[in-house]
């Protein structure tokens, strides 16, 4: 009985999203109709959006590229701040720092990187440095992420019965061996949607690195937009890329949701 309302449930949930997506390429048939198109759609424009410029990466492929990179780095970086959090001596350290993080606005970091640092090194060593904006970009994602991480994944190992951990120590384990072979494996897989939830958002939140002149994939479609002066048809295409990508791993996660839950039932 359960098995037959789940599956209508799921056949309900199907027909929704056909007839949401019916309903949509409708509307973008007839929007698209007034857009002027063919200047943007040229083979220069379109590789400039998607690559960048020919000696130097950037557009969509720098997007995904720093996206690709700042995915272990937070992952790392949160999982450790998470178990700091719950341990008796870095809880102070690790508390301060996530609730700081998670109190100050994205783009308030990265200003604080790009500028911060120079004068901090300034001030300390007396040389004059710049710091590349593409880095500065990195390290202002990997520290503002990091932080949503940790929380995400503190929930997870608030999650795990005390018996999975008592087990370890039965078996002669150190406390970080029970974390990062034991008990890390089923936080990330228990919370591998809500992560993949919060890696769209910083997927889609790259495109504040503009204003510290990284060329992605948003500061392309300005600066070809200065050009052209055809904000409608540049941006819409941005945003349906944008929205291409970002659904795709949000029903990625979705899946990888459905999948851990008959794991459980089994």
């Amino acid at each position: 009985m359960a098995g037959a309302y789940l599956h209508e449930n799921k056949r309900k949930e199907r027909l929704i999203h056909l007839g949401s997506m019916l309903i949509l390429a409708v509307l973008m048939f007839f929007y698209f109709k007034h857009l002027n198109l063919k200047p943007v759609l040229t083979k220069d424009n379109i590789r400039f959006l998607l690559l960048g410029m020919p000696d130097q990466i950037g557009g969509l492929a720098l997007t995904i590229l720093m996206t690709v990179i700042l995915i272990p780095v937070t992952l790392v970086w949160g999982a450790v701040l998470a178990v700091m959090r719950n341990s008796k001596f870095f809880k102070w350290f690790a508390t301060v720092y996530i609730e700081i993080v998670r109190a100050t606005p994205l783009i308030m970091v990265i200003f604080w990187v790009y500028f911060a640092i120079p004068i901090f090194v300034k001030s300390v060593t007396g040389e004059d440095i710049s710091v590349q904006p593409v880095i500065a970009a990195l390290i202002a994602f990997s520290i503002f992420t990091s932080a949503y991480i940790a929380e995400i994944v503190r929930s997870g190992l608030n999650s795990i019965s005390k018996g999975i951990k008592e087990a370890g120590e039965s078996l002669g384990f150190t406390k970080f061996q029970i974390y990062f072979y034991i008990i890390m494996p089923l936080v990330i897989k228990r919370m591998l949607p809500a992560l993949i939830s919060q890696y769209i958002a910083m997927f889609k939140d790259t495109s504040l690195a503009y204003i510290i002149g990284v060329i992605e994939f948003f500061r392309a479609a300005t600066i070809l937009n200065n050009r052209l002066f055809l904000s409608m048809e540049i941006f819409t295409i941005v945003a349906i890329v944008y929205f291409i990508i970002a659904f795709t791993m949000s029903r990625f996660a979705r899946y990888l949701e459905v999948k851990w839950r008959k794991q459980l039932s089994d």
